[in-house]
């Protein structure tokens, strides 16, 4: 077989060099990643019809609901863009398929169509694109599929989540046929000025962001968050750093509450010691599904006893646990807790926590280690927007919101220190 020359950039070619069962690449927007992945599925499909194979090439996304959803226009534009390779293939308005028929490509949500797709035999090769959505469900149910000897999984995505299922999976691999690289704009020796105008524009104008668009960061501030401007400020101003505990100051922990059981919310602490006018978060814990006991043996295990330790807890906090049948309040002062629960607030709860919190993050210091976690969770947390309408729709109930929800309850019972309350006196205003 006569031998042709490719052009990827310099940084896949070890990718594709050699037997591997996974390739992959990670990265941020401008790469040529995708567009080299795409090209290269059609090369191998191309060297596999030659050999008179049969099979399909598996193009799936964690989300399709149609075609125009798909990598499909990306694969044609590839292989247009090779004439050599045009020329093998047949490529029509809803298909892309070799001219002999043997090998054509099959475009699939995985969401949706999983169990169908546990069934196509012969896939040679499956490419999952935008793969930080795909779930650890799909990955388990997806990679048994792959029954040829010489079947691979590729995958390209930029990555938003440290625990995603993908970044789990693949993001440091250990194994030798697992070949992955990150790739970022600076990698495509092809990026276009258009692309750099937009890049730097966004680096300039979207700070919070620019590093996970572009350089293959983890998503730590949505566009919309609520706080991502006020982490943002933090860190440029050192807040964010090794905050010691003050073993003569109050421990105050405030909490969000979850349940017991596989589907339960999860419960929060957000650790703070209020210092003059300083908020000093020094510790942040969240656990999913556990009891009572477990957030005790952690505060424990964290030397906050209940000598120096006070517990403030949501308005659903005398609410019995559906397990235990418990309540919150009741099973921290068995313990010898001090607990106040806060009143509920009503319809604007929500928005009077985000208020406060805005208010108080200028004061607000972390500690770099211990609140790492919950720190990803206020960045995320945002606006859920109905898109037809362009209005807003309060906050984002998920995997983020309990950690703010938490955290926005400190802000709402801070009381600021009586030593620094402005007192009014007819026109005069002084300090106590």
């Amino acid at each position: 077989m006569a031998s042709v020359q490719i052009e990827i950039p310099d940084k896949l070619v070890p990718v594709f060099e050699g037997e591997a069962d996974v390739r992959g690449s990670h990265g941020g927007r401008g790469s040529a990643k995708s567009r080299t992945f795409a090209k290269m599925t059609a090369v191998r499909t191309h060297m596999w019809d030659q050999q008179k194979r049969t099979g399909v090439i598996l193009c799936g996304r964690q989300f399709m609901n149609s075609l125009a959803d798909s990598s499909m226009e990306e694969i044609k534009a590839a292989i247009r863009s090779e004439p050599w390779l045009a020329a093998h293939f047949d490529i029509g308005e809803t298909y892309i398929r070799t001219k002999s028929g043997r090998i054509k490509y099959v475009f699939s949500g995985l969401d949706r169509n999983i169990d169908s797709i546990k069934s196509t035999s012969r896939i040679l090769l499956a490419w999952i694109e935008e793969a930080e959505n795909v779930t650890e469900e799909a990955w388990v149910k997806l990679i048994p599929t792959l029954r040829e000897e010489d079947s691979e999984l590729w995958l390209t995505w930029n990555p938003e989540r440290e625990t995603s299922a993908t970044n789990k999976r693949f993001r440091n691999p250990m194994d030798p046929r697992t070949k992955i690289v990150e790739m970022n704009w600076r990698d495509n020796p092809w990026f276009p000025e258009i692309l750099n105008r937009q890049r730097l524009k966004d680096q300039k104008e979207r700070p919070h962001i620019y590093g996970h668009i572009w350089e293959g960061e983890y998503l730590s501030a949505l566009e919309g968050a609520y706080f991502g401007e006020h982490l943002r400020a933090a860190k440029e101003e050192d807040r964010i750093a090794f905050v010691p505990e003050d073993p003569h100051m109050v421990i105050r922990l405030y909490a969000d509450i979850g349940g017991t059981g596989a589907k339960a919310d999860n419960f929060v602490f957000w650790a703070a010691q209020f210092i003059g006018l300083e908020i000093r978060v020094v510790n942040h814990y969240e656990v999913q599904g556990q009891p009572i006991a477990a957030h005790l043996n952690w505060m424990r295990s964290q030397g906050y006893t209940p000598d120096r330790c006070k517990i403030w807890l949501p308005h659903d906090g005398d609410t019995n646990d559906r397990v235990f049948d418990v309540s919150y309040r009741s099973a921290f002062e068995a313990a010898g807790y001090t607990v106040e629960v806060v009143p509920n607030q009503g319809k604007g709860a929500a928005a009077a926590r985000i208020e406060e919190a805005r208010k108080l993050f200028p004061r607000v210091r972390f500690d770099e280690v211990k609140t790492e976690a919950g720190r990803k969770a206020l960045g995320w947390y945002h606006e859920k927007k109905d898109e037809k309408r362009d209005i807003g729709l309060g906050p984002e109930h998920d995997w983020a919101s309990h950690s703010a929800d938490a955290y926005g309850l400190m802000c709402v019972a801070y009381e600021e220190p009586r030593a620094h309350r402005p007192i009014r006196s007819g026109m005069r205003v002084g300090v106590v």
